[in-house]
């Protein structure tokens, strides 16, 4: 079993940045796909982005392409997502999630975090 938790959330102006961490509790999470997934007050929860095992592959949501960027470190047993020209349209718990799959699907993560709470002021 893998346990995970997000770090790195807080409040934010539009504009600013953010840098989101996830810590996976074994080194068997090396093989997993992760990704990262929101959810809106009020909202369903909502892919954000994913990578591959290898970090070869990684997909993104329209909505944060071109601003927010999936990475992770292997020695550490972990997964970033960098959150860059945050907008009040990303305020979220943002949630890391473990699969088998490379997936932007939600119901292909097994495991996942308590979530961290994003806010962005306008």
């Amino acid at each position: 079993q893998v346990q995970l938790a997000e770090s790195g959330g807080g409040l934010v102006q539009a504009g600013g940045s953010l840098r989101l961490s996830c810590t996976a509790s074994t080194r068997t999470s090396r093989s997993f796909a992760v990704g990262w997934f929101r959810q809106p007050p009020g909202k369903e929860r909502e892919f954000v982005a994913a990578i591959s095992w290898g970090g070869l592959s990684r997909d993104y949501a329209d909505s944060v392409k071109g601003r927010f960027t999936i990475s992770r470190d292997y020695a550490k047993n972990m997964a970033y997502l960098q959150m860059n020209s945050l907008e009040p349209e990303d305020t979220a718990v943002y949630y890391c999630a473990s699969s088998t799959v490379f997936s932007t699907t939600q119901g292909d993560y097994n495991y996942w975090g308590q979530g961290t709470q994003v806010t962005v002021a306008s």
